[in-house]
């Protein structure tokens, strides 16, 4: 089964309308679902008249919606990039924390998060997507653990404090904390959980 032209292989015109596609499935896919999106939908969204330039790109929807696992990925990390690559201090994860509140603000409450949106649809019927999603979030765990280890190797922390067990609860409360976001549609329950788990790092604070 052939998966679609690959972007190292396109033109600057290939690559701009292969990503045109790639960002209009990832908005659909967020907002309805992948299964409440067809692939009519994504052309139409995506200005692209015939289905035979869909399949150029992408061989079918499962690499589609592999592709938009990609772009979420990067969306999601590149927001958080500069944050993250100096999470290190107390007040960069304040700071981190902020940054995630006021995004959901300024969106209104109900986006949540895609990566998470997509793991709670496919990760039980889609083992490949699992994989990619739980590889995504791997990026995303290693990005805090980096800098919960910094803090610890420059004595800010511990010796006993755990980067990699902290890294995980961090970011599994941020989803948790998200999922909250969307159901009250106030950011109470994500700035409480992000507050929270930055006070059970300060705990393992060198005096």
């Amino acid at each position: 089964m052939s998966t679609g032209a690959t972007s190292g292989r396109l033109t600057p015109k290939g690559r701009a309308t292969r990503d045109r596609i790639v960002a209009a499935a990832a908005g659909l896919m967020f907002e309805g679902g992948v299964a409440g999106t067809s692939t009519e939908d994504v052309l139409k969204a995506a200005r692209v008249a015939s289905p035979s330039q869909l399949y150029h790109y992408f061989g079918d929807k499962r690499a589609l919606v592999q592709a938009v696992i990609e772009h979420q990925t990067e969306s999601v990390l590149g927001f958080q990039r500069p944050l993250l690559s100096r999470l290190d201090s107390f007040e960069a994860l304040e700071a981190w924390r902020d940054a995630i509140v006021g995004a959901q603000l300024a969106r209104g409450h109900h986006s949540g998060c895609p990566i998470g949106s997509l793991s709670a649809e496919l990760s039980d019927r889609d083992p490949r997507a699992r994989t990619e999603l739980a590889a995504a979030y791997g990026k995303w765990e290693e990005a805090i653990r980096r800098g919960l280890e910094a803090m610890r190797d420059r004595g800010e922390l511990t010796e006993d404090a755990d980067p990699g067990y902290l890294a995980l609860a961090l970011l599994t409360a941020l989803q948790g904390g998200l999922l909250m976001n969307q159901a009250r549609q106030d950011t109470v329950a994500l700035e409480t959980v992000l507050t929270a788990m930055i006070e059970r790092v300060r705990r393992h604070a060198a005096t």
